[in-house]
């Protein structure tokens, strides 16, 4: 079934506006996929907010061209997904992994993140490191060690200085 002209433009606009929102892009190549995993990769992201195009390579190229994203052209060859992370790249960079490991059939082909390419290898990196909550209860952890040590610290000189005064009154008593 041919679709119109429209019914292009119209496909190319939607995409070409999820692009602009998104600043977080993965290109996929899903050869191989069986319908039931791509569903539940589907779901996963959709879960995460995270959203999963797949529309012809021509009308991708034009939306790119729209969107003024450059670097992504020569890899558009095949079947395409696109992986909308929004402002969530390590989350979809990890359902990715995860699925990638999974069912070994999903390729990343590249990223595009807050404007700039990056290989499948630097995808893969992201995927491995901490969500941003385990970052800042790191953070935080850190701030707080210190100020332990220093609590820990001045506990530890009054114990000392109480011990010192109670030691001196029974010297007292006893003399």
């Amino acid at each position: 079934m041919k679709m119109t002209q429209e019914k292009k433009a119209d496909v190319v606009q939607e995409l070409t506006s999820r692009i602009e929102k998104s600043p977080n892009v993965y290109l996929t190549d899903f050869t191989g996929i069986k319908v039931k995993p791509m569903t539940d990769l589907r779901r996963q992201l959709r879960k995460a907010g995270i959203e999963y195009v797949v529309v012809k390579n021509t009308l991708a190229l034009r939306a790119l061209k729209e969107a003024s994203v450059s670097g992504l052209d020569e890899l558009i060859k095949g079947p395409t997904g696109f992986v909308l992370a929004g402002d969530e790249p390590l989350a979809a960079a990890k359902i990715l992994a995860a699925f990638q490991q999974e069912h070994e059939l999903l390729t990343v082909r590249a990223g595009l993140i807050e404007g700039r390419a990056v290989s499948p290898d630097e995808v893969k990196r992201l995927a491995t490191l901490p969500s941003r909550e385990e970052l800042l209860g790191q953070l935080a952890g850190a701030f707080q060690a210190p100020m332990a040590g220093f609590a820990g610290a001045v506990t530890s000189l009054l114990y000392q200085f109480v011990g010192a005064v109670e030691a001196l009154r029974a010297q007292r008593a006893s003399a």
